[in-house]
């Protein structure tokens, strides 16, 4: 589908309320490009999986929206002028200058295109389809992911700190749940490290089709894992169709402040004995997260670190 996008140029102190009034106008979905860097906060709500380095905040700010072909477009431009202008009475809104192209929706797809390279995790290969398997890694366990909507390509520290504990307590037996499977990059791998089941949640439903085309590219079939869409943590249909004391390891590569609420829940879906994996845990609430393991009763065998984050591994005895 092609759409109209239109590239407004103002200024990173009036970027709130420019957006504001765009949406006001009945325009969605617009995007915002800036160069002031992620405060502390930002960095601990979100994650990052390909972040490219940015200049220095220069107090320009890029606003694009987007239209179908049949909006009008110049009724839209001619209110979006306007308001422009009267907001230029009271509040230092730069030149205003907006620049028209057109795009197709595979264009933010393959945007992804010029960030993410093929990398290790480990003795581990990880490739997108644009590019080879050179022959010197043609004996390497290779996984095949793309950038999408679904988040996690395991490029993140907070992804390889899962996958390194996944594989250190996968046998040929185990049953695992990820929470937040997002690509079902951490199944998918429990899986290839030589795991019998798979079972993922998520709440965003991009994560069904992005685990399924990732687990089918990688040569996994249906009958080894499932995925579903819910709140595992209040929702008790959700609960009972994941299971109670059924998996050998669980892993949650969630922020802290959904670990804290999840780990009282989520030991009553793991056997006797079974290894409590999560990650996504920024270095200052390691405690916070060490001690919500703890009061849910677990046993806190290992704490590892990448960078700035931390993931724990502890055990339901």
């Amino acid at each position: 589908m092609k759409w109209n996008k239109f590239r407004l140029k103002t200024t990173t102190e009036s970027e709130d309320i420019v957006s504001s009034m765009l949406m006001d106008l009945g325009i969605q979905g617009i995007e915002i490009e800036d160069k002031v860097p992620l405060t502390q906060l930002d960095k601990q709500q979100m994650f990052v999986d390909i972040l490219p380095e940015i200049a220095a905040d220069d107090g320009v700010a890029y606003i694009s929206f987007y239209l179908e072909e049949e909006d009008d477009k110049e009724a839209v431009l001619a209110n979006v002028r306007a308001e422009l202008e009267e907001m230029s009475t009271y509040l230092n809104v730069g030149e205003c200058t907006i620049e028209e192209s057109q795009t197709e929706d595979v264009d933010w797809v393959n945007n992804w295109k010029q960030y993410f390279h093929q990398f290790y995790v480990d003795d581990v290969l990880i490739i997108p389809s644009w590019e080879e398997v050179r022959p010197e890694d043609e004996d390497k366990m290779i996984i095949h992911i793309d950038p999408g909507t679904a988040f996690g390509t395991g490029m993140h520290e907070t992804t390889q700190l899962c996958i390194r504990q996944i594989r250190k307590f996968v046998t040929p037996e185990t049953t695992i749940l990820d929470v937040g499977c997002g690509s079902g990059i951490l199944g998918m791998l429990a899986l290839k490290f030589g795991a019998k089941y798979s079972v993922g949640t998520d709440l965003d439903p991009c994560a069904i089709d992005a685990t399924h085309e990732n687990m089918e590219v990688n040569g996994i079939g249906k009958d080894q894992y499932e995925v579903m869409i819910g709140n595992i943590i209040d929702d008790k249909e959700i609960q009972d169709k994941v299971g109670y004391e059924k998996y050998d390891i669980v892993a949650a590569n969630i922020l802290a402040d959904v670990l804290v609420p999840l780990t009282p829940v989520i030991i009553n879906q793991l056997k006797k004995g079974g290894i409590y994996i999560t990650s996504g845990i920024i270095d200052d609430k390691e405690e916070t997260v060490v001690s919500a393991v703890k009061a849910a009763g677990l046993e806190v065998l290992e704490v590892t670190y990448q960078g700035e984050w931390v993931s724990v591994t502890a055990r339901k005895n």
